[in-house]
């Protein structure tokens, strides 16, 4: 039976994806948009080799990551039997293109980039047909749980704030919002841009 971490969603159920069968996670991420062209490969291939790997080597590349001992790399929420939502967090070093980035170098109050103890949440995947009903928002609270019960002592995320921008695309929100991160009991660590938040929580 899957390990089922608790949230205040009235609904929904939230577990580690390892737990899950993978065809689930292919069924969060589904086969058209960005989702089903990356696999939250984004963040863990450097820049310049990115465009040689094709979406089928992300596909396996999820896949193994969520065979592999250890923690991470992503939880799944269910609406009963039906997989909802999909969320990463693990320790940032796994993510090297996000330890390098400009938000985390001018906005992380964590400067030390191969600590295993600061994780991070760095994408949300919620198909079209579950969004606005909490799915994000619960999938950030279990974060919170999932890593603070693997060892972390600082949990961070790369929010958008929609309120800085007159228009936010559905594509942009995969970084989670300000105000989803606040009400999982984040604050705001650094503004690296008008629209950018680091938000952190300390454990």
């Amino acid at each position: 039976m899957a390990t089922v971490i608790p949230t205040t969603h009235p609904s929904l159920t939230v577990i580690p994806a390892d737990e899950a069968p993978f065809a689930d996670v292919e069924a969060v991420f589904g086969t058209k948009g960005d989702p089903a062209t990356c696999w939250c490969q984004w963040y863990k291939i450097p820049g310049r080799d990115w465009r040689e790997v094709g979406a089928e080597t992300l596909h396996d590349r999820l896949e193994a990551q969520l065979a592999a001992d250890g923690p991470g790399p992503g939880l799944l929420a269910y609406d009963g039997e039906t997989p909802v939502g999909w969320c990463a967090v693990e320790p940032r070093p796994a993510l090297s293109r996000v330890a390098r980035s400009t938000i985390v170098r001018t906005g992380s109050a964590q400067p030390e980039l191969d600590d295993e103890r600061v994780w991070a949440v760095s994408c949300f995947v919620v198909p079209r047909a579950y969004r606005r009903r909490g799915v994000g928002a619960a999938l950030a609270e279990a974060a919170v749980t999932y890593a603070r019960e693997h060892g972390a002592r600082v949990l961070e995320a790369y929010a958008v704030d929609p309120s800085a921008k007159s228009t936010v695309s559905a594509a942009e929100l995969f970084h989670g919002t300000v105000s989803m991160f606040a009400g999982a009991g984040f604050t705001e660590a650094g503004r690296p841009s008008p629209s950018r938040a680091v938000m952190q929580l300390e454990f």
